[in-house]
């Protein structure tokens, strides 16, 4: 329970009426529907509406408090047995045993609260999406109000660079674009208009409509607002964010079962311990001590804290590869992941448009180079031209000067821009051929312009030409073509090669632009839009595209190795976002996209067919990417989804795993996920799962390595109260020793081979630094050719129980062969209760010296479960010889120092003593080495 992170945060909503399609209404429609007209609303009638709406807001509950996530530390069966046996302790007097069992249950209750009172501030995040003022019309004049007041019914003023304060049907929109990447996951800026569309059309389909949360990049517009509060799709999505819970991770599932199993063996154990030994003759303090032990001796104390370890382990090597791990678990569930849902723009792609395709009525060519550096060839049928073609330069010229956008260069950041992406990615190819934009823009000064509109689909500017002048357009290009009369300087031009041109483009998922100019033999001085409706010169096309990134198709490729299926979930267009699987390879020949609207019209069985069968899904809503991974996770997957925007938050907090993206990414998406990628690109993702793959095999290695002596320590209490003799001694013989009282000036001294205090040195000290190391180990070579682990399947498999029981039965005979050794070795025929306790003494720490040569030997082998150690590098983890160093010096105090003597009755051991332990903990070599050959040979899974 420790290990989640979940948030209770909660959203509130104010009582609005059920939201209306507006986006499908006419402006009168909406406008008797809402009540108010274009002069907006007069005070009277807004204060009204606020009492009858609410306040413009995101509302939450109080988060979960202190006192309640730190109970939920506790709540665990180990715990319970762990402050179960220290309370014991201290009432039998063993203050040594119970402190420290109560100090491992502190330390761990500690981690967990810190770990989870981060809690998700997603909800947090909504509310700080919205602006503090905004403009709007009451009592037919402009004023500035608070956002919170804002009603249904207002008419709101949006200029560029405003953030939209709430939901908008337009009724006015000039040149007006919204970057609605947020909520959409649209690559560019979108252009709105007034126009109704579809009742079923996605949110990024409905160009009449603005939403809070979003940005205004170019124009002006005025909108009527018809949704506030927790009613906008913000609203709505938080509202969503709210119903959907995270879900346990693999790790902690598996943790939680061990738990429960391992709580029950030990309970049932200690049982039949305490009454073999009371059934033996045991005092019933000496019975419940040895009970006491056996539970101490089975709990692995330190595995919460090896987890731990290793998960903040991965969390520093992830962070190191750009990953930031905003929650432990996350780590290890990556590298469980079964399918990864990944958002395209940014992730899979560049995020900047490139011209790739330029085409002019004689000839067509490639350009290459990606993103916004200028650089590139141009290349025709496969053949590099040293210098642009005439045609080209023009049509480039044409691209350059009609257009807003600027390239420049930053010493840290490399080349940026300014403006729109697609005019940039414009700019960027006339400079790759050598065309300079400071240049040629201040040759031929721009004197007017037609600005892009929606309506329109092209942009115009006016430039001087010597005695006349010259206008040049870019812009869609069947308008531009409806309004041509020929090619360049009066040349035919094809129809059906410039609309095949166009279709070849288009099919390859690029945005075509047209060129053209319009030659004026006269000196203008302004141009208006009828100035271009007819005669234009077409000067070519130019196709581009959003990049896949190189390193995202190798990332997808090792993914597929490793039997991960990659699906593309985006709010592009499904021909955009199937040319770029395509690249990727992500489908095959004939596949198609799926869409929004197809998703919305299936039930949950029809989903879950076509959720497994298809790779890409495009133009999805935000409960369509929530149904999509619900879908996934019901059919037994472990979903990895990434986003950056406020629509991928409730996905991202419902998959298994959300990642977020860290430099385009909203607050919302981060707050929501679980880890952060700081480039926001897909191979990060890959390298993050190999991580996690890493982590969960170090784990596995720890825990092959920790329970083995659990169950040795066990069965040697067991084998010692089944089978040892019971000395009785007179009492006047020597002073106590903790043992009970038989007949009167009687002493029963029980014969143990490991005390509960020693047991929890080798738990807690010798096993420590030993299995510590374990966490630092290098990747297995075949990390990424080996299929996801099955989600159901155990942390406590079948090779993992072989294992404890093969290695903790040798520890077993060890041990109580040693001990016994050298308990009988100098004890007389009738021995004093000194020389008894002396000679007691001296075969416990020998049993305990056994036992940790045996650790040493066996953690060598664990630090390769398949193979042998060597093909690792004996030296590939430098942190095992200085586990193994650690421990030896921490034993050679155990055994001489005396204090620790005194502390844990032990007595000092003699080379011979030690030799013994030695060779017989080496026999732990050669027996996993044949094991190994063994699975390796029937080719057994681990």
């Amino acid at each position: 329970d420790s290990m989640n992170d979940q948030s209770t945060a909660t959203m509130q909503s104010p009582s609005a009426p059920e939201a209306p399609a507006w986006h499908a209404m006419d402006l009168e429609q909406v406008r008797q529907r809402i009540e108010a007209g274009e002069k907006g609303l007069s005070e009277q009638e807004a204060a009204a509406r606020l009492d009858r709406y609410g306040p413009n807001l995101l509302m939450r509950e109080t988060m979960e408090g202190p006192l309640a996530i730190l109970i939920r530390q506790v709540t665990s069966p180990l715990v319970y047995v762990l402050i179960a046996a220290g309370i014991a302790a201290f009432f039998m007097a063993e203050v040594i045993d119970g402190a420290v069992v109560l100090g491992v249950v502190v330390l761990n209750t500690i981690i967990g609260f810190v770990q989870e009172y981060r809690a998700n501030k997603a909800i947090e995040a909504l509310t700080k999406m919205v602006p503090e003022l905004t403009t709007v019309l009451r009592d037919g004049k402009q004023r500035d109000v608070p956002v919170t007041e804002l009603v249904p019914g207002d008419v709101v003023i949006l200029e560029t660079g405003d953030k939209i304060p709430a939901d908008l049907r337009l009724f006015q929109a000039r040149n007006f674009r919204a970057d609605e990447a947020a909520l959409t996951g649209e690559s560019v800026p979108v252009s709105k208009n007034t126009e109704p569309v579809e009742a079923d059309e996605v949110v990024g389909d409905r160009a009449c409509m603005a939403y809070g949360g979003t940005l205004v990049t170019n124009g002006t517009a005025r909108g009527l607002v018809v949704a506030t509060g927790g009613a906008t799709e913000l609203g709505r999505i938080s509202q969503m964010l709210e119903q959907t819970r995270s879900i346990e991770t693999p790790l902690t599932r598996n943790i939680a079962i061990l738990g429960k199993w391992l709580t029950v063996a030990i309970l049932a154990v200690a049982a039949v311990f305490l009454v073999v030994g009371l059934l033996r003759g045991y005092p019933v303090a000496d019975a419940a001590l040895v009970a006491i032990g056996v539970a101490v001796a089975a709990i692995p104390e330190g595995l919460p804290a090896v987890i731990t370890i290793s998960l903040a382990i991965g969390v520093q090597r992830m962070a190191r590869r750009r990953a930031i791990v905003r929650r432990l678990p996350a780590v290890e569930t990556l590298g469980s992941t079964t399918i990864i849902c990944s958002d395209k723009t940014g992730t899979l792609t560049r995020n900047e448009m490139t011209v790739t395709r330029l085409w002019t009525p004689s000839g067509q060519w490639e350009l290459s180079g990606v993103g916004y550096a200028p650089e590139g060839e141009l290349s025709s049928d496969g053949q590099v031209l040293d210098e642009a073609p005439e045609p080209v330069r023009r049509m480039l010229l044409a691209g350059l000067l009609c257009n807003d956008s600027t390239l420049w260069h930053d010493e840290q950041d490399g080349w940026r821009i300014n403006g729109d992406p697609t005019e940039a990615a414009l700019v960027v190819a006339a400079a790759k051929l050598g065309l300079d934009p400071q240049t040629l823009r201040e040759e031929h000064r721009r004197i007017d312009l037609v600005p892009f509109e929606s309506e329109r689909k092209f942009m115009a500017t006016l430039h001087g030409d010597g005695d006349g002048s010259v206008i040049y357009i870019k812009g869609a290009p069947d308008v531009l073509f409806q309004r041509a009369a020929s090619g360049p300087d009066g040349e035919p031009l094809d129809e059906d090669r410039f609309h095949q041109a166009v279709d070849d483009m288009a099919r390859q998922g690029q945005r075509v632009l047209a060129m053209a100019r319009l030659r004026v033999d006269r000196r203008l001085e302004a141009v208006e839009e009828e100035d271009v409706a007819e005669g234009l010169e077409i000067l070519g096309l130019t196709g581009m595209i959003d990049p896949p990134r190189e390193e995202a198709i190798r990332a997808i490729a090792a993914c597929h190795e490793a039997g991960i299926t990659v699906k593309m979930i985006t709010g592009d267009h499904p021909v955009t976002a199937m040319a770029i699987a395509r690249e990727l390879d992500l489908v095959e020949d004939g596949a198609e996209a799926v869409t929004g609207r197809d998703l919305g019209h299936m039930d949950d069985a029809a989903l879950d067919e076509k959720a497994m069968a298809s790779n890409v899904f495009a133009r999805v809503a935000p409960e369509h990417k929530l149904r999509l991974v619900e879908s996934l996770q019901r059919q037994g997957q472990i979903v990895a989804m990434t986003g950056d925007g406020v629509n991928d938050a409730p996905a991202l907090k419902r998959a298994d795993i959300g990642v977020a993206m860290g430099i385009t990414g909203t607050a919302v998406s981060k707050e929501s996920a679980a880890i952060v990628l700081t480039d926001d690109n897909f191979a990060t993702i890959e390298a993050a799962v190999e991580e996690g793959r890493r982590v969960f095999d170090n784990l596995v290695k720890a825990l092959a390595f920790m329970l083995p002596t659990n169950l040795g320590q066990a069965l040697t209490l067991l084998v010692a109260v089944a089978t040892f003799p019971i000395m009785v001694l007179n009492g006047a013989a020597g002073g106590g020793g903790g043992g009970g009282g038989g007949a009167e000036g009687e002493q029963i001294v029980p014969l143990l081979p490991i005390l509960p205090a020693q047991i929890l040195w080798v738990n807690l000290v010798v096993t420590a630094a030993l299995a510590l190391p374990l966490a630092f180990e290098q990747m297995e070579p075949d990390v990424m050719r080996r299929p996801p682990r099955r989600p159901d399947k155990p942390i406590l498999d079948l090779f993992i129980l072989w294992r404890v029981v093969l290695i903790g039965t040798m520890m077993t005979a060890g041990a109580v062969g040693l001990f016994l050794y050298r308990y009988h070795a100098d004890l007389p025929a009738e021995p004093t209760q000194q020389q008894i306790e002396s000679a007691m003494s001296l075969g416990q720490t020998m049993a305990v010296t056994t036992l940790m040569f045996f650790q040493i030997f066996y953690t060598v082998t664990c630090r390769s479960l398949r193979g042998s150690v060597l093909k690792l590098g004996i030296f590939s983890n430098p942190y095992v010889f200085v586990g193994i160093v650690t421990t030896l010096l921490l034993q050679a105090a155990f055994v001489y120092a005396p204090v620790m003597n005194t502390l844990f009755r032990t007595s000092p051991l003699d080379a011979i003593d030690l030799l013994w332990a030695l060779l017989l903990g080496l026999v732990v070599l050669p027996v996993i080495a044949v094991e190994k050959a063994i699975r390796r040979r029937h080719r057994l899974a681990v």
